[in-house]
């Protein structure tokens, strides 16, 4: 028995793949998809199964072999309009053309409205949804199965929380920087976690029909090691679609120029030397980058190479979002981080430490004898903070005990000083001075919980919290939008019982432990 068309031609199609695949200008899967919708598309022959999704079969095409094509409806001759007179019904129409109209019109609605939505946001620039789409999913899936168990591919959907904040902060409609100090670099599962973002990302501006810079990502390694690992996480997701490449010193920088020149990575994965090499000999574009990590900026420094991560920013003339990983205790380190972040930040970290979630935020204990010179030590702190922060407009938030405490503070504060305008409900006000501005505003503990903590880089505590939990939650709810901060806490003969938990809590996040605190006796 013979075999029909559709056997055929799908032997032919079949041969022509292979022979695609085996050929030198072989493409990847995405790419081929593309060009065979393309081709499609002009021919104007579509699979039936893609016309069943715009249209049903009727008796007149049972399988839809017209392939969607709409017939001309045959204007009215002089002959039908004069058999329409005889009947005596001039204004009478055919019962296909009253049914078509109204569809007619209602298509061109639709077709003008869903082109004006995607105009819309092609214009904005932006790519917003309100959760992650399966594609992320699919792409986490790829990596977990082709990372070895052993390795910590199981962990990887564990960091759920922490990844999608991270989506959040890189997919919105205006992207702000990341700052994770969970450690030294990142996990596997962060990497997981932020190359699939960028998959998902990439995904959603190519449906909307946007301009995809490639690379996309650019992900800054301190090593060919490093190079390495994070190659081997992206690797699985060639198959989706995103190629990928790794720059390093353990290759010949010729072989790599030719591999580049062959292909146009999504993401780029490189040591900072070698891209300043392959940049210099115009190997390689990066000005349109959309994504730039840097991963273990600690170690940067201590290679020396951070005036090669300033050429490198420099050279991309886009606006990109950055995410950096760094160790919490250097504060060389939060020094670079500021140089490299331009915008709004948001401090990540997938640990919940007290040393991780208040990183680079130092802590000052100043001793006062007795709760009468309080007024007057707040004085002299806030005088050395303008001091600190000469030329610059500081917001302070300082934290009482009680209501009444924070508007008996208020008040003396505004007696002693005589520039100082405030608001109507007297719990803020603005200290003028040569050196700059400082806007204070006074609160209690029992109202912080309604205050936005996390917008003040500085922090007063006039009262300690009889627990030293209290103070943490405190200490790591502030400056969560900047790479820095400081916490001032003035210590009385009354806050003897929690001298040694808030000692050890100085002790782990590296901060100087004054001698009376050690001195002194619960």
């Amino acid at each position: 028995m013979g075999k029909g068309d559709d056997a055929l031609a799908r032997k032919r199609n079949k041969v022509h793949r292979k022979r695609l695949r085996s050929s030198d200008n072989a493409v990847s899967e995405r790419v081929a998809a593309i060009i065979a919708s393309k081709r499609r598309r002009k021919s104007g022959k579509r699979r039936a199964c893609e016309g069943m999704c715009f249209s049903l079969p009727t008796p007149d095409d049972p399988f839809n072999d017209r392939h969607l094509k709409k017939r001309k409806i045959d204007e009215p001759t002089e002959e039908t309009a004069n058999a329409a007179a005889k009947d005596g019904n001039p204004k009478k129409k055919d019962r296909n053309t009253k049914k078509q109209q109204p569809a007619k019109a209602g298509a061109k609605a639709k077709s003008k409205a869903v082109p004006r939505e995607l105009e819309m946001e092609r214009e904005d620039g932006r790519v917003e949804c309100d959760r992650p789409s399966k594609f992320l999913v699919v792409c986490l899936n790829a990596i977990r199965d082709a990372v070895a168990p052993e390795d910590g591919a199981g962990r990887i959907h564990g960091a759920g929380d922490w990844g999608v904040e991270l989506w959040r902060c890189c997919s919105a409609a205006a992207p702000c920087d990341v700052l994770d100090t969970s450690g030294a670099c990142a996990t596997l599962e962060q990497t997981a976690w932020l190359v699939s973002t960028a998959c998902d990302i990439v995904a959603r501006k190519e449906r909307l029909g946007m301009f995809v810079s490639c690379p996309f990502l650019l992900y800054l390694v301190p090593s060919q090691e490093k190079a390495v690992q994070v190659r081997s996480i992206c690797k699985p997701l060639k198959s989706l679609g995103i190629h990928s490449v790794s720059l390093h010193p353990g290759t010949s920088i010729e072989h790599q120029m030719l591999g580049l020149k062959s292909c146009e990575p999504e993401f780029l994965i490189s040591t900072p030397e070698r891209l300043l090499e392959l940049i210099s000999l115009k190997a390689i574009d990066i000005s349109n980058v959309s994504m730039l990590v840097v991963d273990g900026l600690k170690s940067f420094v201590d290679f020396n190479v951070s005036n090669k991560l300033y050429s490198i920013r420099d050279a991309i003339l886009s606006n990109p979002q950055i995410t950096i990983f760094s160790d919490p205790y250097d504060k060389d380190v939060a020094m670079i981080a500021r140089n490299l972040f331009q915008g709004r930040i948001a401090r990540l970290s997938i640990n919940d430490s007290i040393t991780s979630r208040s990183a680079f935020i130092a802590q000052y204990v100043h001793f006062c004898p007795s709760e009468e010179q309080k007024t007057l030590k707040v004085k002299e702190i806030l005088e050395q903070i303008l001091k600190s922060h000469a030329k610059k407009t500081s917001k302070v938030l300082l934290v009482a005990a009680t209501d009444k405490k924070a508007q008996h503070l208020s008040s003396s504060l505004k007696l002693e000083n005589c520039t100082v305008t405030d608001d109507s409900h007297r719990i803020s006000f603005t200290i003028c001075s040569s050196l700059g501005l400082m806007d204070v505003l006074v609160k209690d503990r029992e109202n912080i919980v309604m205050t936005d903590v996390e917008e003040f880089e500085l922090l007063l505590v006039v009262d300690l919290p009889p627990s030293v939990d209290e103070y943490v939650e405190i200490l790591t709810g502030i400056a969560r939008h900047a790479v820095a901060g400081e916490v001032h806490s003035i210590f009385c003969n009354a806050d003897a019982p929690i001298a040694k938990p808030l000692a050890e809590v100085l002790s782990k996040c590296c901060q100087v432990v004054p001698e009376f605190l050690k001195n002194l006796e619960p």
